[in-house]
């Protein structure tokens, strides 16, 4: 007989503070999605702990008061974890571990935490490992406490000293090997990429759990891992999608964003996150039913921006439109966006109409150029390669005639190149 035993979530309290930057309302919203974190994380949030300030208290980021207050309320339910909701200096975990008496974590290690036990490819895991190394780095003296005693004086601060630069030069160097490792990935991805050029590139991003990979087993008929949890898919996956017939586009399913994102883990993904900067046009897929849905918009925005991807054509498609009880909603969406999609990617709704609207969006951004080119001039064959989706090339004498789909925004530059070798 073999008895299946469930794994019993962590109890942990949870803990935001309000400024003059974050209103109330705000601070609860990201709570909310702090609580789903934990949970995926695998822990069950017992409290909930906000405070308003005008600013942040260095030594311990919420006020003294707050903190006997957390104190108290840990030691009564013998919690054992404690998560805040923004980052946490070295010196702030060191002074509230020593009053609370627990383990005190930020939404950055929660995070990491999640995305080291989401990773399953070799590159996702090296991605995850190379992002909490250097999230630990400006943190170890916080590792080494305990080689100091607490004592002071003579020889009690040499040995701590000491263990904690030799393990900075270890952590050092293999964040170095690491990055070249995600370098050489890095260089197979482009290798790939360049394969690819027969199909125009569409990247699906969205935020964490707005139904990527689902949208992208009903088009490609592919299996892609869905699971209702946040960051449930680590690693970006293309599939060959149809649109009518004769015409496929290949379509990217990227890690899903959040807020307040780790910025080591936007980096570490530099590799999987270039799928976008290097896709032809972005369909940009929303949880409609998140009450939230205006906000995470912004959020995937500004990540789009800071990638270098936000200007490139872009269908913001809403899903999850079966969820919705109030369908006049879908008027008031409609009027503040340009060009909308409604889709339900769970109950298959609209999808035609997702299609003919990545379609339009081809002829909107795109067009295509026929031009004659000398055969001497490869750099310029070989420019139009990249630029733009080379359809159809023929060789007549000294002349290269290519059909090549380019963006609409490229069109007038890319035809004076051409011009200018005649």
């Amino acid at each position: 007989m073999i008895e299946l035993v469930r794994a019993v979530k962590e109890p942990c309290v949870i803990v935001g503070v309000s400024t003059r930057n974050a209103s109330r309302s705000t601070v609860e919203d990201s709570l909310e999605e702090l609580t789903l974190l934990a949970d995926t994380a695998g822990a069950i949030v017992m409290g909930r702990f906000t405070q308003d300030r005008d600013r942040i208290d260095p030594a311990t980021f919420i006020g003294k008061g707050k903190v006997e207050e957390l104190c108290a309320f840990v030691t009564e339910r013998n919690i054992p974890l404690v998560i805040f909701d923004d980052d946490l200096s070295a010196v702030q975990v060191r002074n509230l571990e020593r009053v609370i008496q627990c383990k005190v974590i930020d939404r950055s290690a929660l995070i990491l935490d999640i995305f080291a036990a989401r990773a399953k490819s070799m590159e996702s895991k090296t991605q995850v490992e190379l992002a909490q190394l250097e999230y630990l780095l400006p943190r170890l003296t916080r590792q080494w406490t305990h080689l100091s005693k607490q004592y002071g004086g003579v020889g009690t601060k040499g040995p701590g000293e000491t263990q904690i630069e030799t393990d900075r030069r270890m952590v050092r160097a293999r964040i170095s090997h690491l990055k070249e490792k995600l370098e050489r990935i890095g260089r197979q991805r482009i290798t790939q990429r360049k394969g690819r050029t027969k199909h125009l590139r569409a990247a699906l991003v969205g935020y964490t759990n707005a139904g990527k990979s689902t949208l992208l087993n009903l088009l490609s008929g592919s299996g892609v891992f869905v699971e209702d949890r946040l960051f449930a898919t680590l690693d970006p996956t293309t599939r060959i999608v149809p649109l009518t017939t004769g015409i496929n586009i290949l379509m990217t399913d990227t890690v899903g964003f959040i807020r307040k994102l780790p910025p080591t883990l936007v980096a570490s993904f530099k590799s999987t996150l270039e799928e976008i900067t290097e896709a032809d046009m972005v369909i940009h897929l929303v949880d409609l039913s998140a009450h939230t849905y205006n906000e995470q918009i912004h959020v995937v925005r500004e990540t789009l921006e800071e990638l270098g991807a936000h200007e490139k054509p872009t269908l913001i498609v809403f899903n999850k439109i079966d969820r919705l009880t109030d369908r006049g909603a879908l008027q008031t969406v409609a009027a503040d966006h340009a060009n909308p999609v409604f889709i339900s990617a769970i109950r298959g709704i609209n999808i035609l109409g997702l299609k003919d609207g990545i379609l339009q969006l081809m002829d909107r951004a795109f067009t295509v150029l026929d031009v004659a080119i000398p055969q001497h001039e490869q750099k310029l064959i070989s420019y139009l390669h990249t630029v733009g989706e080379v359809q159809e090339i023929l060789y007549d004498d000294l002349v290269a005639r290519l059909k090549v789909r380019v963006p609409k925004s490229e069109e007038d530059r890319l035809l004076r190149l051409v011009h200018g070798t005649r």
